[in-house]
Formats: C-alpha cells, structure tokens, sequence
C-alpha cells in the first residue's frame, strides 16, 4: 500500500518500547542501588548490565511483536493492548531469567531488581503508547499522518462510517469523496467510480471503502483493479460471496465487520522484520563476499571496461532503481542493449531469439568468457548486495523487471507491490530451466504467500542451487 501512516507509528513505537525498558531496567538498577546500601550478592558492574539488557531487548520486542502489539487490530483495543503489554512483559521477564540460567551469565545483581524492572518495564511502555496515542492525535488535527478515504456506496453502513470518519482527530480518516452515496456538504460526490477514477481527487486517495457491492461484477471488477494498480488499500463491507486476488483478511472498522484485501502478506509488521533483516545480512555478506567482489573487479578492469555496471530495473510501487551487476559482456557491447548489441554485431535476428526466449541466448556472442564464469557462478550479482543495503531490493523477492516488461505480461501491478529480490521462488525451481511464464507464476505466489520463514528457506536453497549451478546459464 502507498499509506505508510500505520508503519511509520508501528516503528516510533518499536523505537519507544526498546528505550522505555532500557530506561525501566536502569532505573531498577539505580533504585536498588539508593534503597539499600548493602552490597550486591552478585558483583554486576553498571555497564556490564546495561551492555547485556541492549542486547537482550530486541528479543524482548520480537515477543511483543508476536503478541500482535503493532498490529492495527490491537493498537484500536485498548484492554486488548494493556492486557497483552501485562503478559508480554511477564513472558520479556522470564526470557531474561531463563537466559542467565542457561548461560550461566548473571545478569541481575540482585533478586528485587527482577520485580523493579518487571514493574518498571510495563508502566514505562504502558505511559510510553499512551503519550504516542496523544502526539498523533495532535498530528492528525493538523493533517499529519491522516488516511484519505473514499467511501462507495449508500446504506446504513455508509452513513455510521461518514459519522465515525468526520471525526478526524480521533478516527485518523478524511473522507475525501463519496461515489453513489449519502451527499454531505464539505465532502465531493461522484455519480460513478469512473467519474472519480478521472479526477484529481484520484491522486490523493489512500483507501477505499465499498459499503455495498454492484449487481454487475464488472463495476467491482474496476474498482479493485484501481486499487490494485494504483496500490490503494481496499476494503469492502460482506455482502455476497467474491473471490479476489490476494490476501484477505476480516477485520473490526467502528464495529462494523469489513474485508481488507491486500495486494501480499508482506504488510505491516513483517515489513518491518524484512526490512530489518535485509539490512544485518545484507551487511554480513558484503563483508564476508568484499574480497572475492575485489579480485573480480581487478580482473575486469584488466579486462578493458568498467568492472560494475547498473541496469533500469522496477522495484515496489513501480518505483525505478538502477540494479548494479559486474559486467559480463564484451567491453565492445557494454551499456548496449541487446537488440543494439546484436545490431552492431551485424545479427539484429538473434535480438528477436533472446527477446522469445526470455531474455536469453545460448551461447550469447556478447558475452566474454569471464562473463560466462560470472554468470555460471552467480558471482555477477553480487554487486546488488549495495542494492539491497539501499533498500532498491530485498534479499528475497521477485524477479527485477525491465520498464517494456511492465506492459507485456498480466498481473504486474500485483508483483510490484513488493520489492523485487537477488533470489527468489524461480531461482530455487530452476532458473532457466523453467519458461518465462512459470518464473512469473512464481513470484505472483511468493508475493500473495510470504512469510519471513518462507525467505529463510528459500535463502538456504538459493546457497545450494548456486553452488550446484542449478539453472544458471
């Protein structure tokens, strides 16, 4: 979805979680230290024990996550959260211990600063989301972070959606139009979804809410391909039976039940854990792969040429990055594209082979015979690791597409909705064994199916289909 709105608050309150227990656990610490002046059972010096807590919190916040404590769902139930935040501490409380046991590491230098940070940890994070919730009230009365909605249909549901959403500051909504609705002033009214589609109200909207679903499945069929295209949230009130592509979810709207449909899996929280385990190993295999991407470049340059090289790829939201590999064609056919390379050669006829065949070639004339090596052994790609430090790709995710593929096969926008990927379902299943529209088939899966498990796996096979040069050509 283009609304980043509810990620960005999901990560201010990661952020402030992670500081409110590190300050709960120092001030356990001090308060043990100015209530008695007794010396500790245990000899724990304050910066070892802070050391130690900064380590242990992200897995303190990884069981808050699992709890659902930055899911939009809990974030609007507020029993729901303090009940969670109560058991998550408890559970945090208990990791800690049981890894000091395990370890044989103490960690507390007395028994009472277990109870102080426990106590501590819960009021600090339970006061911390409150003050959040306050800030982005205040936020939200100036514009800041609000959703533009527009609401399709006219019912009952649709009149108690405009009370609940006029109320901006609290609901975090604006209603920017109505289509076939209930009419209130200050609010645009189109006669038909196309009529809005056509507008420039359409550049603004972040989220759309059919109240009521049209006889004709044509109509509907317009709306969500909009939605889709253009990376809008969608949500439609359950009125008959529909299959739509996606994910589907049921979720609680002002206590009306509603179904959001969605692009991927890959939304909210897992974003964020995707997000973040991209960087760390993104920056682990840089380090550890450094010399061999070294020893390439020098052997390039001896080879006349630049050694890297960037290509026009799309990434999320159809967004265009330029990709960066090490150069595997002949100095005389660099920073050509094929059907130039192909023409300079004098064979513009294999241009339309390699176009037929996927974007490939046997025994490719451009390519050089360290080219062919880079290629055979995936070390070409390499280079894409800055890529993925940047945030252009993911470790994990769908094939790079080129700008001309954007019009040429079905379902891309659906595709773009995640970031694209250095490995990915096609590359575990084969490469270049399997044809263009399989490849296709299986990043539409990976994209409608993630999980973060479903990355690690496909991570540790891509280690052995590289070493085993499965499907590389």
């Amino acid at each position: 979805m283009r609304n980043n709105n509810l990620l960005i608050f999901n990560i201010f309150l990661v952020v402030g979680d992670f500081l409110a227990l590190v300050l709960a656990f120092s001030i356990a610490y001090i308060l043990r230290v100015s209530i008695s002046h007794q010396a500790f059972p245990v000899a724990i010096h304050a910066k070892t024990y802070l050391t130690i807590f900064l380590t242990l919190m992200p897995f303190w916040i990884l069981i808050f996550a699992l709890l659902n404590l930055y899911s939009g769902e809990t974030l609007n139930k507020r029993g729901s959260e303090i009940i969670r935040l109560l058991v998550g501490s408890f559970i945090g409380i208990l990791f800690v211990v049981f890894y000091s046991y395990i370890t044989n590491t103490p960690i507390f230098p007395a028994k009472i600063v277990i109870v102080y940070g426990f106590l501590l940890g819960f009021f600090l994070v339970l006061l911390f989301r409150i003050i959040a919730r306050w800030i982005r009230k205040i936020l939200f009365k100036y514009n800041v972070g609000i959703n533009e909605v527009v609401l399709i249909g006219n019912n009952k549901t649709t009149k108690s959606l405009i009370d609940y959403l006029n109320d901006r500051s609290s609901s975090g909504y604006h209603v920017l139009a109505t289509i076939n609705g209930l009419r209130r002033i200050g609010i645009d009214h189109f006669s038909s979804f196309k009529a809005f589609s056509e507008s420039q109200l359409a550049e603004k909207v972040l989220t759309i809410i059919q109240t009521e679903l049209y006889p004709d499945k044509d109509k509907n069929d317009e709306i969500l391909t909009f939605a889709q295209e253009n990376h809008v949230a969608y949500r439609f009130v359950p009125g008959n039976e529909e299959i739509f592509t996606g994910k589907t979810t049921i979720d609680l709207f002002h206590s009306i039940p509603i179904i959001a449909v969605h692009q991927t899996s890959l939304i909210g929280w897992g974003r964020i854990v995707k997000r973040l385990f991209d960087i760390i190993f993104g920056i682990i295999l840089l380090i550890l792969t450094s010399p061999i991407m070294l020893i390439v470049v020098v052997v390039l340059m001896f080879d006349h040429g630049d050694p890297i090289f960037s290509q026009k790829r799309l990434s999320r939201f159809g967004s265009t990055i330029k990709l960066y590999k090490f150069r595997t064609n002949y100095h005389a056919y660099h920073r050509m594209t094929p059907e130039e390379g192909f023409n300079k050669m004098g064979k513009p006829e294999l241009s339309i082979r390699y176009r037929a065949n996927g974007d490939f070639l046997e025994n490719d004339p451009r390519i050089s015979k360290i080219g062919r090596f880079l290629r055979k052994t995936s070390l070409d790609e390499l280079p894409q690791l800055i890529n993925v430090i940047k945030g252009d790709i993911s470790l994990v995710g769908p094939r790079p597409l080129e700008p001309f593929e954007l019009e040429r096969y079905g379902k891309k926008n659906l595709i773009l909705s995640v970031k694209t990927g250095m490995t990915g379902l096609a590359v575990i299943s084969g490469r270049r064994d399997i044809t263009f529209e399989e490849r296709r088939q299986l990043d539409l899966y990976y994209v409608q199916n993630w999980s973060f498990f479903m990355d690690l796996s496909i991570i540790a096979k891509t280690i052995l289909v590289v070493l085993g040069r499965k499907g590389a050509k």
